[in-house]
């Protein structure tokens, strides 16, 4: 487990606002999977390029696995996770940057930035690169806490908890599951139902 410092974690209030505004978004990923408006590549460089900003261990690894498999290569994906996208494909440049945005603005993009994207990919794909970057923040926000707690007890050196966190608030996140979950999907639908916007601006 690599030791990361520097950037704030995500407090149990924005945990709670990422994991409602996935599951807001959630439509629009399942629709482009089916569709297939996003390709699998595209799909994992802007899951590493949200994770890279995040620095999350356990989602460096999963995504590091699913984008071999979809054939990048591991220098590219090594690359992504330094923060290099000079290897990103340039149709997917502006998609890319606007993830780390994304990440860099704890999910409070600029309407700006967000207008570009639609701009150039249309309103619909635009949603499904939406989709796909809240879905790695869940991935990122969760992930961090509970690869340190394994982390804390792993046998093998190498596995270190995030410098960034401690067990309790570890502990703290993790037990947010439980309640966030039900309250986040009843309010995602009657969001949905009333239809309040789907993305909010800094």
């Amino acid at each position: 487990m690599k030791k990361y410092s520097g950037r704030k974690l995500y407090t149990v209030g924005e945990a709670y606002r990422i994991m409602y505004q996935g599951l807001r978004t959630m439509p629009n990923v399942l629709r482009a999977n089916r569709s297939g408006i996003l390709r699998n590549d595209f799909t994992e460089r802007l899951m590493l390029a949200v994770t890279a900003v995040n620095k999350c261990a356990m989602c460096s690894y999963a995504h590091t696995k699913m984008a071999l498999e979809t054939g990048m290569s591991i220098d590219e994906i090594n690359a992504m996770l330094s923060g290099d996208l000079s290897d990103v494909p340039p149709d997917e440049t502006s998609a890319i940057l606007f993830a780390q945005h994304y990440a860099d603005s704890r999910s409070k993009p600029s309407k700006e930035a967000w207008d570009s994207v639609v701009r150039q990919y249309g309103y619909e794909k635009s949603l499904a690169i939406l989709g796909a970057i809240r879905m790695i923040m869940i991935g990122n926000t969760y992930g961090i806490p509970f690869g340190s707690l394994l982390a804390r007890f792993s046998k093998k050196s190498a596995n270190i908890p995030d410098s960034r966190s401690s067990v309790g608030y570890e502990l703290a996140t993790l037990g947010t599951l439980i309640i966030f979950m039900p309250c986040a999907i009843v309010c995602a639908l009657v969001a949905a139902v009333v239809r309040l916007p789907l993305i909010d601006f800094k």
